[in-house]
């Protein structure tokens, strides 16, 4: 058996306002600390035999890294579109929504619905592109929400509140 996987399909490229303005401080740093990065690393190449050299051979590592990361917010920001205002029918759930589930149980549980560069399920935000995103966007207050799991069975949700955070224009 082959390791060999599908690629996978592109993000969707939305993301709230705040995230932009995250990913854009996130660069401009990286452009710091990548300046940073790079005088050490010639100060550790100018102490001579680069083979046994752990503080050149670490740094040329941490600029591999900053510089992944650069190429990679290079490409993805002209890509990303901010989403700063409210949809015109705040009753269903679309992107940017903060909603709140409850289960067969009767427990709560708090998600918003962000893009995939900003997704952190830890904090609750999840990505547009999750399967319980995908299963809840267009859903009305009350609806009925089925989130297939991958033993054949499901979890069941009704969706309890939906609200729209202060929005910000771009």
């Amino acid at each position: 058996m082959s390791r060999w996987r599908p690629p996978r399909p592109p993000a969707s490229p939305y993301i709230t306002v705040a995230g932009y303005r995250v990913l854009e401080a996130e660069l401009a740093a990286l452009w710091v600390r990548r300046h940073e990065v790079v005088v050490h690393l010639a100060a550790a190449a100018a102490e001579g035999d680069r083979s046994e050299n752990a503080e050149y051979q670490y740094r040329k590592k941490e600029l591999r890294g900053i510089d992944a990361r650069v190429g990679y917010l290079q490409r993805r920001l002209p890509q990303l579109k901010p989403v700063g205002k409210a949809p015109a029918d705040p009753g269903k759930v679309f992107f940017g929504a903060s909603v709140v589930l409850e289960d067969e149980h009767g427990s709560e549980v708090h998600y918003r619905i962000v893009g995939s560069d900003e997704a952190d399920a830890g904090s609750g935000q999840i990505s547009v592109d999750s399967p319980l995103a995908q299963q809840l966007m267009g859903k009305l207050l009350d609806d009925e929400v089925r989130l297939p799991l991958q033993a054949g069975t499901a979890v069941t949700f009704w969706l309890k509140d939906i609200q729209y955070p202060e929005v910000e224009n771009p």
